[in-house]
């Protein structure tokens, strides 16, 4: 895998490619960093950070990580600027454990959350969105990254459907509960948001997807807490 056709944006390493990843349904070619096992949503969410916000730069912020990817963990746990907590339901790497419907946590305590890929598995994800919108400031924001299929219209949704084989069939891996739609971001409002959508298109060009191997049909949602 030596050479420079791609590259990490997180651990910074030039690759002649990437590896494969996912299921049999949702199985894409040439994704997953060698080094760091980030994958398209990793690299995508880095940049955002990195060039739209002031997530590295900030004095001071209070951050609330559930499900803490491995790749962000020693970076994020290294920023002097973040009050940094992570936090799962079973993970040992995670600071705390406990159960999205019901955080013990208090109000407005946080100013930047992140949930990613934790939606399609939960119970009731309106309740767990609503959880972290009381535990989140007003005026701090939250990326919460889904996967998305993005030529349905309205998330997909079936209890009747409990077989790791028929849930990998429906829902694109064997432990997901639902398919969100192109609906998504009227999920984060219901909670309270307010949702404004960052499409891959529109934030970098050809060459830099094709260079950090972005998925072009992703749109990242900040979701914020007016």
């Amino acid at each position: 895998y030596r050479g420079s056709a791609v590259e990490c944006s997180v651990c910074e390493r030039s690759f002649s490619k990437f590896l494969s990843y996912g299921s049999q349904v949702a199985h894409r070619e040439n994704v997953l960093c060698p080094y760091d096992l980030t994958l398209e949503r990793h690299r995508l969410m880095w940049l955002y950070l990195k060039r739209e916000t002031d997530f590295f730069t900030s004095p001071k912020l209070k951050v609330l990580h559930i499900a803490p990817e491995q790749c962000f963990l020693p970076h994020f746990k290294q920023q002097k600027n973040l009050d940094y907590m992570t936090a799962d339901l079973v993970s040992p790497i995670a600071d705390m454990h406990f159960d999205l419907h019901d955080i013990p946590l208090e109000d407005n305590k946080y100013d930047v959350v992140f949930c990613n890929h934790v939606m399609e598995h939960v119970k009731d994800p309106i309740k767990c969105m609503t959880e972290l919108y009381r535990v989140m400031k007003k005026g701090g924001w939250a990326i919460m990254q889904v996967p998305q299929d993005h030529q349905r219209e309205e998330t997909y949704e079936d209890a009747s459907i409990v077989s790791p084989k028929d849930r990998e069939k429906h829902f694109w891996q064997k432990d997901h509960l639902r398919l969100f739609g192109k609906d998504y971001p009227k999920w984060l409002e219901k909670a309270g948001f307010e949702v404004v959508p960052f499409p891959v298109i529109e934030l970098y060009n050809e060459q830099e997807i094709e260079k950090y191997r972005l998925q072009k049909s992703e749109i990242l949602y900040l979701a914020n807490k007016k």
